[in-house]
């Protein structure tokens, strides 16, 4: 009995650009937007305004893991959180297990999460990061470093809302750097 073709569709030159995430992304982007989100986590030194910016680097290894598992992972999550502690005088590690955290979850759901739109993918992007948002406050909590308070958790829904814009723009740099002629 001949098998019969499921879909009548053809197949045109525009439905690979539909699948430009299935592509992968460069090395040297992926560690220029790291640089990026670094120097975003830098710039703002407000006590006020720190309690709801976003961790951008968090954010940004979130999305790699997502989109590029392959090309990022718990090394360059690791590397990210050892950089944001120096930078930041924290406790050594505690970054790098939190950003090693995230890209736990983000890997053990990238084909689920990968299935949804950018917006339908902030409910699991805010779980995730308000898990590592607690993660890191119990650190803090059990080294003196952090006193309790539940504010700290804003940083997480700030990130979540964010999320959409973050993805949106790492999306159009992959789509900027891929060349349709070379499909």
């Amino acid at each position: 009995m001949p098998i019969k073709p499921t879909s009548n569709k053809t197949f045109h030159h525009g439905d690979l650009l539909e699948q430009e995430l299935q592509l992968s992304a460069s090395r040297p982007l992926i560690y220029l937007s790291l640089v990026a989100a670094l120097m975003l986590n830098l710039m703002v030194s407000d006590n006020i305004i720190l309690l709801v910016r976003p961790d951008f680097v968090a954010l940004t290894i979130l999305y790699w893991s997502i989109h590029q598992p392959r090309q990022s992972g718990m090394s360059l999550a690791f590397v990210s959180g050892i950089i944001m502690d120096a930078v930041n005088t924290s406790i050594m590690g505690q970054h790098a297990l939190v950003y090693c955290l995230i890209t736990f979850f983000a890997l053990l759901f990238y084909r689920r999460l990968r299935m949804f739109s950018v917006f339908r993918q902030i409910p699991a992007i805010l779980w995730i990061l308000l898990l590592a948002q607690i993660i890191q406050l119990l650190i803090g909590t059990l080294t003196g470093t952090y006193s309790p308070d539940w504010r700290i958790l804003l940083t997480s829904v700030s990130g979540g809302l964010l999320w959409s814009f973050v993805a949106i723009m790492l999306t159009s740099l992959r789509k900027q750097e891929i060349d349709p002629d070379e499909l």
